[in-house]
């Protein structure tokens, strides 16, 4: 075979699909970290804290008992029915476990859902600021992207007469989030609720990503199936269970389209890992609530000291963020390009974090994503670190 061998042409769908910016600046960090400096990460999106213990043990038992076996694409049954409780218990919303598809991560379940929703040229509206994957997976796909401004105005929420003024003829359904990536917002119950009654209104779907469920500090976050069994819903292990690398999330579907996702799923993934399935059921113990409600705690002390500090520093927040684990910061009064601030502020001081060039369209330059991932003591040195950036370059 030619060790010449010319890449086919890309395939248009494909050559809008945008990089993780942030990654060049993991990966400059990391060269810096391997030649000695010491660099503070707040760009990352995982929970510092390891894995819980009781969660950890259960992986392991189940490893000793030579469990480890294909499940049914659906995932264990014990463990869709320990999600049906949590359902019921968190949303008083009794759910048939048919509906309920267990998969490799969050994007598993996103992947799988688009894939039953989207067509050739459909259109997706999307939250601008937003995570950028949803954007890329409707592209992967054949569909189209349309983005959908929100800002300090709006709370950075989505409302039902945004989404309606922007829903085209071949707008097939929205996306969103709710705690919200990078904004950490918390989309209103009344918001969430019309944005059902739209969806429904014009035959569309309605995906609503959950994933940072359970990580709020104040407000509660609604589901979107207290108010339509015709939502569907992304959810995951990873943030609020801290389960990253073990790649296990979940999608609630209506109904009808019980038996589709569970025909995509034996197709794209045949199962969700079996270990980490039985894993996670130890996670819906009393014993590891309680230990996830202190981490929640931990992150409300790292949120409340971060806004401060970046106030004090000359940031602003026009909005508190009320969910997540972000802060996403309005750095106009330094710079108006926060891409090139993001990049002298590591290689100067030696902090990371994200450029809103990650997050769409809507006035990125305006924005950094700072995430408190890590310890108060971490934070405390970065925030010094930024002062002094700050104080001597004027951003």
């Amino acid at each position: 075979m030619s060790k010449n061998l010319i890449p086919r042409k890309t395939l248009p769908r494909l050559e809008s699909l945008s990089p993780f910016y942030v990654m060049e600046l993991l990966a400059r960090a990391k060269a810096m970290e391997r030649a000695g400096r010491d660099v503070v990460h707040m760009e990352i999106g995982e929970p510092d804290f390891p894995t819980p213990p009781c969660v950890v043990e259960a992986g392991i038992e189940a490893l000793r008992t030579d469990k480890i076996h294909y499940t049914t694409a659906a995932g264990l049954p014990e463990l869709r029915e320990a999600i049906a409780l949590h359902y019921r218990e968190r949303c008083g919303v009794s759910l048939d476990c048919d509906r309920i598809i267990v998969t490799p991560g969050a994007s598993g379940a996103l992947l799988l859902l688009l894939s039953a929703l989207v067509e050739h040229g459909d259109e997706v509206l999307l939250e601008d600021p937003g995570y950028p994957c949803y954007a890329n997976f409707v592209r992967i796909l054949g569909g189209c992207v349309r983005q959908v401004s929100v800002g300090p105005e709006d709370g950075f929420h989505l409302t039902a007469a945004i989404a309606g003024s922007q829903w085209g003829p071949r707008t097939r359904g929205l996306l969103l989030a709710s705690p919200a990536n990078p904004t950490g917002a918390v989309m209103p119950k009344g918001h969430l609720a019309e944005l059902v009654e739209l969806a429904n209104a014009r035959d569309g779907f309605l995906v609503v990503d959950e994933i940072y469920q359970g990580l709020e500090y104040g407000t509660r976050s609604h589901s979107a199936f207290e108010f339509s069994p015709q939502a569907f819903v992304v959810n995951s292990f990873s943030k609020y269970y801290g389960m990253t690398g073990w790649r296990l999330g979940w999608a609630v579907v209506p109904e009808g389209y019980a038996e589709l996702a569970q025909r995509i799923a034996q197709n794209i993934f045949i199962a969700a890992p079996t270990h980490s399935q039985l894993a996670a059921l130890a996670a819906f113990s009393p014993a590891n609530g309680e230990e996830l409600q202190r981490r929640r705690e931990v992150f409300r002390s790292r949120r409340d000291f971060l806004v401060n500090a970046l106030l004090d520093l000359g940031f602003s927040l026009p909005t508190l963020p009320e969910g997540a684990f972000y802060v996403y910061a309005d750095c106009s009064r330094f710079t108006d390009d926060s891409f090139d601030f993001a990049w002298r502020l590591l290689e100067t001081v030696g902090v990371a974090v994200t450029p809103g060039k990650d997050f769409g369209v809507n006035q990125p330059e305006r924005f950094l994503r700072f995430a408190y991932t890590t310890s108060m003591e971490r934070l405390e040195t970065g925030v010094q670190r930024i002062e002094g950036f700050v104080r001597e370059f004027g951003g």
